[in-house]
């Protein structure tokens, strides 16, 4: 049985940076969930889906396969083979996968491979239903949240540094717009797990955030 770290949180939470960080300093495999809906998210526009046709997604997602596998100890991740990592982060693939990963097909689909490799392996895995649903005997459960100001404000100068134009108050709309739907899902919503530590890294450094996290690792 592996030792299992579960990062729970809303969007622009720094969930991703985070967990890759502490899995990088213990030694351990980080799993990005997330990764894994965004790259049905792909095969879903890529069958000219729109979010609202949730009949059609649970239907033909049975058509694609996700996996993950490791470069120089990076997570990579493959639909039907192809690796589709360099698509995953785009404004349009995320509001897919928040929608789409509320549909009970979608999410029965991912489970089993989330959960084999946390038995098999040490993991820090991230996610919004990490520590209530996929993993709930998770060794270490963290709950990491930041204001809808801050998560605003850090994606607006990611996408900026990456030359993407975009509006501050668009982002942070849209960052509402998903908390919303996350936390309202009919399934699996986003909710801090009753035995998860709570960390809002609103006014932390990613450092500072790490160090407590791994100071939470036994």
């Amino acid at each position: 049985m592996g030792y299992n770290v579960a990062i729970d949180g809303p969007a622009g939470a720094g969930k991703s940076t985070v967990a890759k960080r502490v899995a990088k300093e213990l030694g351990f495999i980080y799993v990005d969930t997330g990764a894994m809906y965004r790259a049905l998210a792909v095969f879903f526009l890529k069958k000219g889906l729109k979010p609202e046709d949730t009949k059609e997604i649970a239907e033909v997602c049975k058509e694609a396969e996700v996996s993950i596998g490791y470069e120089e100890g990076i997570q990579q991740v493959y639909l039907n083979r192809e690796n589709v990592t360099s698509l995953l982060r785009t404004e349009e693939v995320g509001n897919m996968a928040s929608v789409s990963s509320a549909v009970r097909e979608v999410r029965a689909q991912l489970l089993e491979l989330q959960r084999e490799l946390a038995r098999t392996k040490d993991v820090v895995m991230d996610g919004r239903d990490i520590g209530t649903n996929i993993l709930p005997n998770a060794d270490v459960k963290v709950y990491l949240t930041a204001s809808v100001e801050t998560r605003a404000k850090r994606r607006y100068l990611e996408l900026q540094e990456k030359g993407v134009e975009c509006n501050l108050e668009d982002i942070a709309r849209d960052i509402e717009e998903r908390d919303t739907r996350d936390m309202n899902r009919e399934i699996a919503p986003l909710k801090q797990a009753e035995d998860a530590i709570l960390v809002d890294s609103s006014d932390m450094t990613i450092d500072e955030v790490v160090d407590t996290i791994k100071s939470l690792c036994k």
